[in-house]
């Protein structure tokens, strides 16, 4: 059975462009023209829907005010499609729960890149598998849960590859140049600056457990927690 994708864009043209980019690999494409219509959707279709693609600016409801819906009862991917690049808007993004950013104008393969990234988390995420673990955080690696002093933290899509990737790493000093390449992607165009926005989430998501993750200046991050729980 096809994944469907939820697109919510006012602009048809660009709407056209995404349905044939995710036609072509197979996906099976709904949309919606404005904040209001992708509720309307979003509440029909909800069971079948594995992910949504979410303007930010679009009449009737903006993008994160209908993000801020979804997460009252979803935690459906949601990628955001942007043509802002401030922290700011990044960052009340991933506050709301979005699973990621695409910034416009964007290369097919870097919106498919993301598409897969976002439904692989989304699909793992009922599985339950091996663990790991440094100091009070364990990382369910099959079902991609994280367990903040046994309690759950909810991580983004990009948040989970960080952490894990820093683990993977532990006392070793990762530089913004290496965590891009890796999580990112070496044809990723965006802002080296998000690496920044991204561990700021990380460390308030992780909460007590936060200040594992230190930063190097000059440098980049490293992952250094406790050996005692």
């Amino acid at each position: 059975m096809k994944e469907k994708i939820l697109i919510a864009d006012d602009d048809y043209l660009l709407r056209d462009l995404l349905r044939d980019i995710l036609e072509k690999e197979e996906y099976e494409v709904l949309e919606a023209r404005d904040g209001i219509q992708a509720l309307a959707c979003f509440h029909e279709k909800e069971e079948e829907l594995a992910l949504i693609i979410l303007d930010i600016m679009m009449p009737g409801k903006d993008g994160m005010s209908v993000l801020r819906e979804i997460r009252k009862s979803s935690q459906i991917p949601v990628i955001m499609l942007t043509a802002l690049s401030d922290t700011k808007s990044e960052l009340e993004g991933f506050s709301l729960g979005a699973c990621d950013y695409v910034s416009k104008p964007f290369h097919a393969k870097v919106l498919l890149a993301r598409v897969r990234a976002a439904l692989l988390y989304k699909n793992a995420s009922s599985s339950v598998g091996d663990w790991k673990q440094a100091g009070k955080i364990k990382v369910d690696l099959e079902g991609c849960r994280v367990l903040v002093s046994g309690k759950e933290a909810v991580l983004t899509n990009k948040e989970y590859q960080l952490l894990l990737y820093m683990m993977e790493n532990r006392n070793i000093v990762l530089t913004r140049d290496q965590i891009l390449e890796r999580i990112w992607g070496f044809d990723y165009e965006g802002d080296i600056r998000t690496i920044d926005t991204h561990i700021k989430m990380l460390r308030t998501d992780l909460g007590e457990c936060g200040h594992y993750i230190r930063t190097v200046r000059g440098i980049g991050y490293s992952f250094q927690a406790e050996d005692k729980l």
